[in-house]
């Protein structure tokens, strides 16, 4: 069997992310990742679809200049805000007794449930998705899918959780792809797609409530049964977390971010010795130097949590499944690496907590974040479009076109060029080697970088340099901030 390539995007309201996997059969390879900050996007809703083409593009451009090829069309998530749910049902009655339920069936009575529900408005609103809660054959009731493809019936009957947003946010979506030609494959609501790269299926069967912790909207997705019972989301997350340091320490919302990212942690008791360390920045201009305790900082960071999963357990009350979920509950997203967040939900909800990160369904080597919880929305969409068996989704000079059909060929391993190099920086000075847990004052100063040497040109094999570690990426970025508030 070919191989063939899909391309997922997921817009989040902090930051775009991008893979590129190769398929063939069940073996799944991702052969790219990155993740940038976003543009024109606020609660996972496109508002502004120039700015928010403009990071689609980077991510394109760099994606098609690593690997070779031409992106021609993409898998996306659609908004996960402004959600509501409604049910449905829907009947075919006209089967032929003698035969079997198929998938197919299932499908046109899914099919036919979003078509026949009537929108109170249309021209606002739009049908996102749809899930089927129980299936019946007219004389049995409460079947699940699995159980009811096989069965021979006269009459197949649904009740189906409806899912409406807002046209216009995908209109967005659609403008902004259009103006960089772009395909949509498909748009996904991305709650059931991610629960299938994070929970397993016995989470899924004995209950569990999914937490997507992400920038600007944290969302909850409750299962039972093998079913999505229940979705909510609110208008908070990193994003709010980041905001409320940036106020309180009166610093930028760069360095707000980056400092989160290496210190942030909630529960601020039981930090040990970490509580007493104090994070200084030279506020430059002759004016004294900025103090931030750690647990001042932690202290912000986890009442700020503390305020969005109440919300969320409200929600989960709201359910009618709270007393079901035996397998706790799943914390993914980004805002699941503060340190304690799911110790501390788990102190203020008492289920069991676990950090959900993608599963290992897939293969990717040098695509640095793509095993982390950030990217587990965009392995979802992966996982998706697999199932789907979307159309290849990549053009590159390795193809051969023939009879409308792409071949890919393989390629020369010597056919790698002198862009696929890049440039590494080398820290120097006493900061070298730091940890990111070593509170003391750094000297913005003391870093400098140094350019690489020139890759000669008969070399025709990609720089194996190691990319820098995430905690080296931070404390740079932490450091760049701190001389932007010293100018």
């Amino acid at each position: 069997m070919e191989d063939r390539h899909i391309v997922a995007i997921d817009l989040g309201s902090c930051k775009t992310a991008l893979a590129v996997a190769k398929i063939n059969e069940d073996d799944i390879q991702v052969i790219y990742y990155k993740e940038i900050p976003s543009a024109g996007i606020r609660n996972s809703y496109v508002f502004n679809s120039m700015k928010a083409s403009k990071p689609i593009k980077e991510l394109i451009d760099d994606a098609e200049h690593e690997l070779n090829i031409r992106i021609t069309q993409a898998v996306i998530g659609m908004p996960k805000y402004r959600i509501r749910q409604e049910t449905n049902q829907a009947q075919l009655s006209d089967l032929n007794p003698e035969e079997c339920i198929t998938d197919e069936d299932v499908n046109c009575l899914k099919t036919a449930a979003l078509e026949t529900y009537p929108l109170e408005n249309p021209r606002s609103d739009e049908l996102f998705g749809a899930v089927a809660q129980s299936f019946s054959t007219g004389e049995d009731f409460q079947f699940v899918e699995s159980d009811i493809i096989g069965m021979p019936s006269e009459v197949l009957e649904g009740n189906f959780k409806i899912f409406i947003g807002k046209k216009s946010a995908l209109h967005a979506i659609d403008v902004a792809f259009n103006n960089l030609k772009v395909g949509i494959a498909k748009k996904y609501f991305t709650p059931d797609t991610l629960a299938k790269a994070v929970l397993t299926s016995s989470e899924m069967e004995n209950g569990v409530a999914l937490i997507d912790f992400g920038g600007g909207v944290t969302s909850v997705s409750v299962y039972y049964g093998n079913i999505m019972r229940h979705y909510a989301s609110i208008p908070f997350g990193g994003a709010s977390v980041t905001s409320d340091i940036k106020t309180e320490c009166l610093i930028s919302d760069s360095l707000a971010e980056n400092i989160k990212l290496a210190f942030g942690a909630c529960m601020p008791d039981k930090l040990q010795n970490l509580s007493e360390k104090i994070i200084q920045i030279n506020s430059g201009n002759n004016s004294p130097n900025k103090q931030l305790p750690v647990k001042y900082l932690s202290e912000i960071i986890t009442y700020r949590v503390k305020e969005i999963m109440e919300a969320i357990m409200y929600e989960i009350e709201q359910s009618g499944f709270a007393d079901n979920l035996r397998n706790g509950i799943v914390l993914t997203g980004g805002g699941a690496n503060l340190t304690n967040c799911a110790n501390y939900i788990k102190e203020l909800s008492g289920y069991n907590v676990r950090t959900g990160y993608p599963k290992h369904l897939f293969s990717a080597i040098g695509c640095e974040g793509v095993y982390e919880t950030d990217a587990a929305v965009t392995i979802g969409l992966i996982l998706a479009a697999k199932a789907d068996k979307i159309r290849d989704c990549i053009l590159g000079e390795n193809t051969v076109k023939v009879g409308g059909t792409v071949t890919f060929v393989e390629e020369d391993s010597t056919s790698a060029t002198e862009e696929d190099t890049q440039d590494t920086a080398v820290e120097s000075g006493e900061n070298a080697g730091k940890d990111v847990s070593d509170p003391e004052l750094w000297d913005p100063g003391e870093i400098e970088t140094k350019p690489k040497e020139p890759v000669k040109k008969e070399k025709k094999e990609k720089d194996k340099t190691p990319k820098p570690s995430r905690t080296i990426t931070w404390l740079k970025t932490l450091f760049d901030d701190i001389k932007k508030e010293n100018a």
